[in-house]
């Protein structure tokens, strides 16, 4: 009876992750709110409202699952560990190892890439961009900066109202909101 819940307990972590992809690739997977974890079932039902993933999230749980079948069925394999009592708890302490590693490797997954621009963005006062769309006086035109090696485009306009050419350099001296200010030199 206890390999049937092993072996129920695999099969349906499995079929819970294939789902998962196959719907997900199909259907999006990414438009259903709930509330806590900043509202998205993706990242798991949780009072945390912080970004990534929660222990609670499906993801985790199906981990937990799927590895606590896997380590049933092969601890009641086992002559030493196959009764329920010492394959169990082994098995759950599996799972928990498992759906930990999933844990921390999504966390730091989500700590890398969801990262804020706001700090990068701050440190661009006083950096040398060119001028790829003219600034007419007292307008709006466009810089080009380079920044961590790869190229951005913003919108900018002089701190005095003088017009600029295309092609000029321009010192960045301020940022606001989303528009750029620079002085040439």
């Amino acid at each position: 009876m206890d390999f049937l819940i092993y072996l129920s307990c695999l099969g349906a972590g499995l079929v819970f992750t294939i789902l998962s992809a196959v719907l997900g690739h199909f259907f999006g997977g990414d438009h259903g709110h709930l509330d806590g974890s900043g509202g998205h079932a993706e990242a798991g039902i949780d009072s945390s409202d912080a970004p990534g993933v929660s222990v609670l999230s499906p993801t985790i749980i199906c981990s937990f699952i799927t590895a606590f079948g896997g380590f049933g069925i092969i601890f009641h394999q086992i002559p030493a560990t196959r009764n329920p009592v010492i394959s169990a708890p082994l098995a759950v302490l599996g799972g928990i190892i498992v759906a930990s590693g999933v844990l921390a490797v999504l966390r730091q997954l989500f700590r890398r890439t969801q990262s804020s621009s706001e700090s990068r963005v701050a440190t661009l006062v006083g950096a040398v961009g060119t001028i790829i769309t003219p600034i007419p006086a007292h307008g709006v035109g466009e810089i080009a900066y380079v920044q961590g090696g790869t190229r951005y485009t913003a919108p900018a306009r002089t701190e005095d109202g003088v017009p600029l050419s295309n092609g000029t350099s321009a010192r960045i001296t301020r940022i606001a909101g989303g528009q750029f200010y620079v002085t040439t030199g």
